[in-house]
């Protein structure tokens, strides 16, 4: 990942490549990709965002949201044995 490529793009790679139950409980960000996250959500603070950078954070945390869930989901999965 890199500053023109936006963070949720991780994610969508990661679901794309297709996944496991164990691999979704498991998954975390790129220390990269937690850093850009941070800047975005500090200059937020900061009133300092500009619309695209607003609309990448708006984007990430929808689909940050969507993995918390499937995470939620798939540790079910795991613990039930299906």
């Amino acid at each position: 990942m890199n500053v023109t490529t936006p963070a949720y793009f991780e994610i969508i790679d990661f679901i794309a490549a297709g996944t496991t139950p164990d691999a979704v409980a498991h998954y975390r960000l790129s220390p990269e990709t937690q850093r850009r996250v941070a800047e975005l959500v500090d200059r937020e603070k900061a009133a300092r965002l500009s619309s695209d950078e607003k609309a990448e954070l708006d984007h990430f945390m929808e689909l940050e949201h969507i993995m918390r869930m499937a995470k939620a989901r798939a540790r079910q999965i795991l613990s039930s044995g299906q």
